[in-house]
């Protein structure tokens, strides 16, 4: 018989390595060592840049871009980026 215990769930991303193995972008929250389950949610290849702009612009959480009052920038605004060394 198994003992089922309440889980907590954290969400955060990483890269899978060549080698199989699970390297985390930040570490997460623990302040003792303990036993995880782990369920990993890999794409089947990399998004372009084009899927990433098709993906932001239908995500809700952009939503309040379209608000006029986040308009605070033009054109003439700034100065040109010169990366010529």
């Amino acid at each position: 018989m198994s003992l089922i215990l309440p889980m907590r769930a954290i969400e955060t991303t990483g890269i899978l390595t060549a080698q199989g193995q699970l390297q985390l972008d930040y570490p997460l929250p623990q302040e003792k060592s303990s036993r995880v389950r782990v369920i990993v949610l890999m794409s089947e290849e990399e998004p372009n840049e084009e899927a990433w702009l098709r993906a932001v612009s239908s995500n809700p959480s952009f939503a309040f871009l379209n608000d006029p009052e986040e308009d605070i920038y033009t054109l003439a605004d700034g100065k040109p980026v010169n990366d010529e060394g």
